[in-house]
């Protein structure tokens, strides 16, 4: 398959504009033009995990950590990023980061946790900010189904886990071409009046150059009048963190064991606030700037990693914080990622990596 192909489906899943400022998700090495017989799942591309690829003749590295987050100056192996690049490229192996825009997904990251721990009905626990648009345009009458279309194939239309959402008004539009113009209806130098519909839609902000695009390509006249609106509505799927509810009730101690064994580590954490967890926050990976919408959310622990000593007084008899560490909250993401991969293509080779990529040992 040309890697082209899986990148595209990827980024269908946690569109790269999702991503935070400091990132570098995407394509790091390598070309969509590439082809593969394969793809190597991990949560970050070592050079050990380069050479597990060019074992397995594999040409495309899907790793949820990028290896290269700043620029770099210059490349002869003195860095173990410098390495990674320089093997990368000399092997013709890509390396494809799919990290905060997994992160900022409801159905990505930490939705594998939820699953993980049992936890239902979960929900995004920090909502991104300025993550929905509202398009309005003007149409005739007779292409508000062609235009309709062409909005929701390129991303728009999409309220909450709804598809292919639109509101519709009729009245009639006026305009007059003046030199220069070719109208598609009417004359120039000459009003015209036009049945036509306003059509509205709330559109992901990410997809709003494609909807704009799509919107122009498929409307017949020669200019199209429509708008951009800034909405507060809360983007329910996207954004940091999720928080959800146990099917059942657990003692402290008995949900502290729980969270051990799924995640095979040993759990720093502040005391127990209640004597039982019903509500859950889970932020794999390093989460402690959600601990205020946690505490907010109403959760009775919060689930995280890299908290610092003094951070743990935060929590400040509001809730309990686990840290269960930074790989270990994120290892199941590799499992994620192979699982959707293997889902789009079943017949294309997903083979997830066989190194363990924790930089840090337990004694």
């Amino acid at each position: 398959m040309r890697i082209g192909e899986i990148i595209q489906e990827l980024e269908l899943w946690a569109p790269p504009a999702l991503q935070e400022s400091y990132d570098n998700s995407g394509l790091i090495v390598g070309s969509r033009d590439w082809e593969t017989d394969g793809v190597l799942v991990a949560l970050d591309c070592l050079e050990s995990v380069v050479d597990e690829a060019i074992t397995k003749n594999i040409h495309l590295i899907v790793a949820h950590h990028p290896i290269v987050f700043g620029g770099l100056k210059r490349f002869n192996g003195s860095s173990y990023i410098e390495r990674v690049v320089m093997k990368a490229i000399k092997h013709d192996v890509a390396i494809y980061a799919i990290h905060t825009n997994l992160d900022n997904v409801l159905w990505g990251v930490n939705a594998k946790i939820m699953e993980l721990l049992g936890i239902q009905n979960h929900s995004i626990l920090s909502p991104m900010k300025g993550a929905l648009k509202k398009f309005q345009v003007y149409v005739p009458v007779a292409s508000v189904a062609s235009l309709e279309a062409a909005v929701f194939n390129a991303g728009g239309g999409k309220v909450s886990a709804y598809e292919e959402c639109s509101f519709k008004t009729e009245g009639v539009g006026s305009f007059k071409g003046t030199e220069g113009t070719t109208p598609v209806i009417g004359k120039v130098g000459e009003r015209e009046f036009v049945e036509e519909a306003k059509l509205e839609f709330i559109v992901p902000a990410f997809a709003q150059r494609a909807v704009e695009k799509a919107a122009r390509t498929a409307h017949p006249y020669e200019e199209m009048a429509y708008e951009w609106l800034a909405v507060e509505n809360v983007a329910t799927q996207y954004g940091a963190g999720a928080v959800g509810e146990l099917a059942q009730e657990m003692k402290f101690d008995a949900f502290l064991a729980l969270v051990k064994k799924a995640f095979g580590t040993t759990i720093k954490y502040t005391p127990a606030v209640k004597e039982t967890v019903k509500r859950v926050a889970v932020c794999g990976g390093s989460g402690s700037f959600l601990l205020g919408a946690a505490k907010g959310s109403g959760a009775d622990v919060f689930i995280t990693a890299d908290y610092k000593y003094h951070q743990f007084f935060d929590a400040d008899g509001s809730l309990s914080i686990f840290d269960v560490g930074h790989f270990e909250s994120e290892q199941f993401t590799i499992d994620l990622i192979a699982d959707r991969l293997s889902e789009k293509f079943p017949k294309f080779a997903v083979l997830k990596t066989e190194v363990n990529t924790n930089p840090i040992q337990y004694y």
